[in-house]
């Protein structure tokens, strides 16, 4: 196993109402999952190849519950990466170089049955983690733009959390309000439902907590 680890920031949007019954050990409310994520590797290694500054994303789609399986997928890699650091991204983001069910990486790997060919390109995200805002663009493939949730009355701004001291992703995610739309392969459409604002940290063994 190579060892690898990431600092980054992410931007979740998928088909569950705010909250995601899947946060919960509880199933998806629409009776299925289509997700789309962009992150931002602040700072990262795998081996001695350097990932500093580079973008990932995917889109995903299960027809049932993630654990159930049969899931669809297609990963997006920053232009810019050099061939090692291409490849060293895609082992990560397959699971590869990494304990069993040990990041969400691994563990929606196991789940995916098709596996599109990955595209190597421009990935502009724009993520303020504090302030629930940003949005994710891949040309000809994802437009997501997520916000805070606001209160129905006032229209103001409201802030919740989510705290997972044993989760494979995060540790505390801000929650928001995300919208979703993209082509290609794997075609996924949201309006107004979970988005998902995270700082990562991660290695092959997890989620490093402080």
């Amino acid at each position: 196993m190579t060892s690898w680890e990431i600092k980054g920031r992410e931007l979740v949007s998928c088909t569950c109402e705010y909250g995601c019954n899947c946060q919960f050990n509880a199933l998806p409310d629409k009776g299925h999952c289509h997700a789309v994520a962009g992150i931002q590797i602040d700072e990262g290694h795998h081996g001695e190849t350097a990932l500093d500054g580079l973008r990932i994303a995917a889109i995903f789609k299960w027809p049932g519950a993630i654990h159930e399986g049969n899931g669809e997928a297609i990963a997006f890699v920053d232009e810019s990466a050099t061939d090692r650091q291409r490849n060293a991204l895609l082992r990560i983001m397959t699971g590869q170089d990494t304990d069993p069910f040990a990041t969400m990486f691994a563990v929606y790997a196991s789940t995916v049955t098709k596996m599109n060919e990955p595209v190597f390109t421009k990935i502009d995200l724009d993520l303020d983690i504090d302030g629930r805002r940003g949005r994710i663009f891949v040309k000809d493939y994802i437009e997501t733009v997520g916000e805070p949730i606001r209160n129905k009355v006032t229209g103001a701004d409201s802030r919740a959390q989510i705290v997972l001291p044993n989760g494979f992703e995060y540790a505390v995610a801000e929650i928001g309000s995300a919208s979703s739309t993209t082509s290609g392969p794997v075609q996924v459409s949201t309006k107004d439902s979970y988005g998902q604002f995270a700082r990562l940290h991660l290695n092959n063994h997890g989620v490093v907590r402080a």
